[in-house]
Order: structure tokens, then C-alpha cells, then sequence
């Protein structure tokens, strides 16, 4: 039997981004999926924008696809957080009983405040357990545009070793100077004893170093984190961490029970990079402040020595925005 996945989608004041994520998914080829938007109490008419494309009288433009106007409608079940959190049974929608998925399906989720990316995500993991019970949850940015193939890959590769716990495509920047081909990430590496504690790949190593099908690495990008639901004892994300580092947490979890994270690389998908960040504080100075703190919460929960390198770290933080403001 194909193993089902549940693709979760997180939107806040994103529509834009989020319809053309969507209309990316319902090309791919990949049989057996079902697609969950969780709203973060968005303030931009992002759900009547969402319910517009459902109902094709919204059409997305991209050059990464051709709008499909076939496929709609595209059936919507909303659920508000209160009656998830309450269990109202008779108002959550299940998956078809012959194991395939309908493509023509979504599910909305209304949170009513913005929790979060860990938080947010949270409720839908929890709720997509209970109710669609599948082999597999991807966490997808909304920001992005998939490949077609991008989870017949990545699924392929997870089926074949049980100690692979998380996976994640190869990550292209949507645009660079009208280039799609230019790498975002390609994994990461952990550095505990440096601040922030991590790094992408991509910053020492160009995609030609790994010649082989797949980079084992610390951890996976929560653009697009793709875990098994069955094998793995850890679903959720670290809600202590509302600005950045909880697919970085996952992972180091992961890891110390045994489970590797690896980048697929011929699965992949396209990155708009940082645009939740920037909208979510468009001052600079806020949003260097939110970023220090999420980056220092990490390290403490993971570095046994925090206190000991608390200095070096300080130090580190005022070298590197003393450059950033440079440069700016």
C-alpha cells in the first residue's frame, strides 16, 4: 500500500504566496496525499483569498507552473482551533477509506491568534494524527513552489532505511537575478561552541561536493520537513521557539534516539526566503532582536555549557550585526 502524507501548510497575511504553494501541490504526482492549510489569525482577507482560488475564480500565475483550471473547485472543510482542541467529531473531514487521495480536497484550519510557526504547526500536527493517521507529515512553508516529483523522491528514499526519521528536498532560491537554479540549502551542520549553534551547508559547500543521491546532515529545513509519523517518538515542535530553530530542535531530538535527517537530492522545491520574517516584523532592529532570542533559547536548551560560552556568543552577536549594519 502507498504510504499516505499529510502536507501542512502554515499561512499568516501570506495568501499571495500560499495559493500559488497550493496550485504547485495539486500538480504533484505523488498518489496518496492530502493537503492542510493552518491559518495563523491572519488580518489580509488570506482565507476569502484562499476560498476565491478554491472556487477558481482567483487565477495564480507562476513560472514554475501552468494554472490548472480543471481541478476546481477544490473541496474546503474549515475547522476553527476551538473545535479541534474540543474534538468535534462530526465537523472534522477524513481522508477517503480506499487509501488514495483526492486532489481536489482541502482542509483549513482557523487558529484564532498567530501562535507561531512551532505552535501553529502544533495544532495541525495534532489534529492531522487524530484524524488522517498518516505514514507521514511534511511541513511546508507556504512560501514555496514544490516540483511535481519532489515527494515521489523523497518517499522513496525514507521507505528504504527505518533510521532515517526526517528528509528534506533540495532547496532552490525562487528568484536570484531571474535565475531559479542558484542553491538555498542543502541541509545543515551543527557548531554549538559558535553562535548561532548551526549552519547551512550551502555556506562552505557548493551541490558539486556530494556527488551521491542524498547529504546525511544535522538537521533538515523546516521550508520543507518531510517526518515519519510511525518509527519517530517526536511530532511535534518546540514551542519555546517562536522565531526560528525548531527544525533544528527536532533534529538534534531525533538524532540522540537514533534517527538520521538526509536532503534528497533529487527531490526538490523552490524558496522565497525570509518572507514570513520580514512581514512579521518589518523593522530590522525587531526582527535581529527576535531572531538573537530564538537563537539563544536553542543554544541553551542544547549546549550543556551555555553559561561557560555566554561570552564568546555575546561577543560573536555584536561582530556579526556590527557587519550586517556595515554592509546595510
Amino acid at each position: 500500500m502507498i504510504p499516505r502524507i499529510t502536507v501542512v501548510v502554515l499561512n499568516w497575511n501570506g495568501w499571495e504566496d500560499t495559493v500559488e504553494c497550493l496550485e504547485s501541490l495539486f500538480w504533484v504526482d505523488y498518489p496518496c496525499f492530502d493537503v492542510v492549510v493552518v491559518d495563523n489569525a491572519s488580518e489580509d482577507d488570506s482565507l476569502l483569498r484562499i476560498r476565491e482560488y478554491c472556487q477558481g475564480d482567483l487565477v495564480v500565475g507562476s513560472a514554475f507552473f501552468t494554472y490548472n483550471s480543471g481541478n476546481k473547485p477544490i473541496q474546503v472543510t474549515e475547522l476553527t482551533e476551538k473545535q479541534i482542541m474540543t474534538n468535534t467529531r462530526d465537523l472534522i473531514h477524513k481522508p477517503s477509506d480506499d487509501g488514495s487521495a483526492v486532489q481536489n480536497k482541502l482542509t483549513i484550519i482557523r487558529n484564532q491568534e498567530n501562535h507561531g510557526f512551532a505552535v501553529g504547526n502544533n495544532i495541525a500536527i495534532g489534529y492531522v494524527m487524530e484524524n488522517f493517521n498518516p505514514e507521514y507529515i511534511l511541513l511546508l512553508n507556504n512560501d514555496t513552489v514544490v516540483d511535481p516529483g519532489f515527494l515521489t523522491n523523497l518517499v522513496e528514499v525514507a521507505e528504504k532505511d527505518e533510521k532515517i526519521g526526517l528528509l528534506g528536498p533540495l532547496i532552490y532560491y525562487y528568484d536570484v537575478d531571474g535565475q531559479s537554479d542558484v542553491v538555498a540549502n542543502l541541509g545543515g551542520k551543527l557548531d554549538l561552541s559558535h553562535y548561532p549553534g548551526y549552519y547551512d551547508l550551502v555556506e562552505f559547500n557548493q551541490l558539486e561536493d556530494f556527488p551521491g543521491p542524498l547529504i546525511e546532515c544535522d538537521w533538515i529545513s523546516g521550508a520543507a520537513l518531510l517526518m515519519k509519523t510511525r518509527e519517530i517518538p517526536i511530532h511535534t515542535l518546540n514551542p519555546e521557539l517562536f522565531f526560528g530553530c525548531e527544525d533544528i530542535d527536532l533534529a538534534i531530538k531525533l538524532n540522540k534516539k537514533g534517527f538520521k535527517s538526509v536532503v534528497v537530492l533529487n527531490s526538490y522545491i523552490w524558496h522565497k526566503e525570509a518572507v514570513s520574517r520580514k512581514k512579521r516584523s518589518p523593522d530590522s532592529v525587531n526582527r535581529a532582536l527576535m531572531e538573537i532570542k530564538s537563537n539563544l533559547t536553542f543554544l541553551k536548551t542544547h549546549n550543556k555549557h551555555y553559561y561557560r560560552y555566554l561570552p564568546f556568543y555575546t561577543i560573536q552577536i555584536i561582530k556579526l550585526y556590527l557587519k550586517v549594519l556595515l554592509k546595510g
